[in-house]
């Protein structure tokens, strides 16, 4: 219950605030963040995401004690460093985090299968340095409008296709290796 209420917390967080802003003060919106972190925080048993959770709850403090906004628009930038630490970590000292969810499904791969996971894992974290850095342009420098745009909409659909993307070329690899 608790993951399931994290991840739809985390997916309608941008439009949350951006309906929310405008109507509340921030250091009250600052509550869904704490609810974000402290979720976080009893979810996961991975280190990494523990950090993420502490700097979440910091981003909170600041947005109460500042009654600002800037924090609460930080969270997606936060996400997306928090997904690239662990698909870049997986790369790094292996094996990477594509290779393990494929190996779920396919305990067996094919060396070239191994190669085309690492590729994906390495595209990923590509994504997410571009989607952080979208996200940290429209938190700094555009309207709750356009932040909310990108962040609750365009980031999703961004997201979809490069899973619907990789499907297809994996579908393709699949045929291939095993036709």
């Amino acid at each position: 219950m608790g993951k399931l209420l994290l991840v739809a917390l985390s997916l309608s967080y941008p439009l949350l605030v951006y309906f929310s802003l405008g109507r509340f003060e921030p250091r009250w919106l600052s509550l869904l963040l704490f609810a974000l972190a402290l979720l976080r925080a009893l979810g996961t048993g991975e280190r990494h995401w523990r950090w993420v959770a502490t700097i979440t709850g910091a981003l909170a403090c600041w947005a109460l004690l500042g009654n600002a906004a800037l924090p609460l628009k930080l969270y997606p930038v936060l996400v997306n460093i928090g997904l690239l630490l662990l698909f870049g970590l997986s790369l790094r000292f292996g094996p990477p985090l594509v290779e393990r969810l494929a190996r779920l499904r396919e305990p067996e791969l094919p060396q070239e299968a191994v190669a085309y996971t690492r590729r994906v894992t390495q595209v990923w974290c590509g994504f997410f340095v571009l989607n952080g850095g979208i996200a940290l342009v429209t938190a700094l420098w555009a309207s709750e409008q356009v932040w909310a745009l990108y962040n609750g909409l365009i980031a999703y659909a961004l997201i979809g296709a490069l899973f619907a993307g990789e499907w297809l070329l994996r579908q393709r690899l699949r045929a291939r290796l095993h036709g």
